[in-house]
């Protein structure tokens, strides 16, 4: 049986030591509303757990939501509480206080952004539960904010498809379509990329990692760099917008322009077997299972590593169907 008050008092111990770390971390409809699983009240044995997903912004996001209800369940031993921040600080910090009123045992969630966190997390510090980050990562005043931090390493993403571009496109004008400003993909995205082809840059906009956004910022950079010939998206979702803006200006995306990517969702591997984006570097939205077992240990007590990094692969045009169709986003 889940021991709550056993599990806080080993986690203050834990938490005694630990060094205050800033991370940087992927490139994610629902509602305001929780959406909670059968016997999240009283009397559970189960862990209870509230988690707030930043959004539904991209293929990337609905995949790793889809995978955190997978596995966060009352078979496996959680009740859940979960609800979606729609791209929105304040829906997600109103979520969080309501998870300290629900005295959940456990707070996972991915923010929004990497500032602005202070207050409420030392409300939930001062409630004594544990918060597990997800995805992407925090910059804050506050004291040993989470325990445990799991997601890619979104630095390493930039690192890799900056490294393609030196091989492959050396002499490439490039624009960079980047997500939300702020949050921790496009921030360390950007510093990956640019550490090893910042001379290449010509342009630069936000597409906030949607494909409608994506679209509008690349219709608006045909116009401002005529003179571009290779776009690096932050994510699938926006290289898939590219893509439209591209062909509606009379060119061939993947030659006239190539596209480089993030993420690696079904409709952007698809776009690389067409030949319509060059280079996809993957960001695994499936780690429900390893959450799982982090929220787990969290919830036991048990030594944690401060960060999981997810590991990802990357994959160029030799891609094929069968590649694509095994995959489970």
């Amino acid at each position: 049986m889940f021991n709550k008050s056993t599990a806080r008092v080993r986690l203050t111990g834990i938490l005694a030591g630990a060094a205050v770390l800033a991370l940087a971390a992927c490139s994610g409809g629902g509602t305001d509303s929780a959406d909670s699983t059968d016997g999240a009240g009283g009397g559970s044995e189960n862990i209870r757990v509230g988690f707030s997903q930043l959004g539904a912004e991209s293929g990337w996001r609905t995949a790793n939501t889809e995978s955190v209800k997978a596995n966060l369940t009352a078979e496996n031993g959680i009740d859940l509480t979960f609800v979606d921040a729609q791209q929105k600080q304040e829906n997600q910090i109103k979520a969080l206080r309501d998870f300290i009123d629900q005295d959940v045992d456990v707070i996972a969630f991915s923010p929004v952004i990497e500032t602005g966190w202070d207050e409420v997390l030392q409300e939930i510090k001062d409630a004594e539960i544990p918060v597990v980050l997800v995805d992407r990562t925090v910059d804050t005043t506050v004291e040993d904010p989470f325990v445990t931090w799991i997601g890619a390493d979104f630095t390493a993403e930039g690192v890799t498809a900056g490294e393609w571009v030196a091989e492959n496109a050396p002499d490439a004008k490039i624009f960079e379509l980047q997500g939300t400003m702020g949050s921790g993909a496009q921030t360390n995205r950007q510093e990956g990329f640019r550490s090893v082809v910042e001379d290449q840059i010509v342009g630069e906009a936000t597409g906030n990692f949607t494909r409608a956004e994506g679209k509008a910022a690349t219709e608006a950079a045909l116009q401002a760099y005529p003179d571009m010939n290779l776009i690096f998206a932050h994510n699938d979702d926006m290289g898939l917008g590219a893509i439209e803006a591209i062909e509606a200006a009379g060119k061939v995306p993947g030659k006239d322009i190539q596209i480089v990517t993030v993420d690696g969702v079904h409709d952007g591997l698809t776009a690389l077997l067409e030949g319509k984006f060059n280079f996809v570097v993957e960001c695994n939205p499936a780690f429900g299972d390893q959450l799982l077992e982090l929220i787990k240990q969290v919830a036991a007590g048990e030594d944690v590593e401060k960060e999981t990094i997810v590991v990802d692969q990357a994959f160029d045009q030799t891609i094929t169907q069968e590649i694509i169709d095994a995959r489970s986003f």
